[in-house]
């Protein structure tokens, strides 16, 4: 058995979901939100302007290695010159539909399977994800009926802070009940998954490889994974049945 490892959190963007470009769904995504805030503007040029606003966002959030909640996001930051008494109660809604300009979002094909046998082979299974959704990804779990699967889901936008900061992936390892050296983290980042990892003393590192985001942070000397994945399925192979009885 790999390093006695007890837990195995899980990414989910690029590592169980990926995204598919589908031009109506993202156009529908775009006009939704400008009806929906009542944008005076162009659907696409609302969508630009969210954008320059977004970019904001991220850069303070990468350099501080927090995360802003939802309501926050769009008040503070999306749509300040909008009423904070309208946009708060859609901060939600706002950010699913925010998340569909990007693309449809879908469980790649393996995922499902791989983590059902990797339960059944005693494993426990959690996520740790930067995301600035609060609800996409339990809704995700809940579709798939992998919500009693997963014993804990950490996200970025409920706790405040980002990967690679080694306080989620800590938080992570005391919400399941696994001390980090025996916990292992499987995600397609090669330089802020593997920090992370790495910080919090986690026992492992997987790296999912995933084209998209190596084409924009491609792989470093310093970045030595475990291994070295291409399908989720491959996780089978590196963690055997850790008892018979379950």
């Amino acid at each position: 058995m790999q390093k006695d490892i007890e837990a195995i959190f899980l990414d989910v963007g690029n590592t169980l979901r990926i995204v598919i470009k589908d031009e109506p769904f993202m156009a529908d995504a775009r006009q939704k939100l400008a009806d929906l805030t009542g944008a005076k503007m162009s659907a696409d040029a609302f969508v630009k302007l969210l954008e320059e606003r977004y970019q904001v966002l991220r850069k303070r959030a990468k350099e501080k290695l927090i995360e802003a909640s939802e309501k926050e996001m769009w008040t503070q930051w999306m749509l300040p010159d909008f009423p904070v008494e309208k946009i708060a109660p859609l901060s939600g809604k706002l950010t699913r539909l925010w998340r569909d300009c990007d693309g449809r979002r879908v469980p790649r094909e393996d995922a499902k399977e791989t983590i059902l046998e990797l339960h059944r082979r005693g494993y426990l299974l959690g996520i740790i994800a930067n995301t600035i959704t609060e609800t996409e990804i339990p809704d995700y779990l809940a579709t798939d009926n992998l919500t009693e699967i997963f014993k804990t889901v950490v996200l970025s936008s409920k706790v405040g802070i980002r990967k690679p900061n080694p306080e989620i992936y800590w938080e992570a390892a005391r919400r399941i009940g696994v001390e980090p050296a025996k916990c292992v983290y499987v995600g397609d980042n090669p330089l802020r998954d593997a920090e992370g990892t790495r910080l919090a003393g986690y026992g492992m590192f997987i790296l999912f490889h995933e084209p998209a985001t190596l084409a924009k942070e491609p792989t470093t000397e310093d970045v030595k994974p475990e291994f070295t994945i291409r399908e989720m399925k491959e996780l089978l192979d590196i963690f055997p049945p850790r008892q018979s009885d379950r």
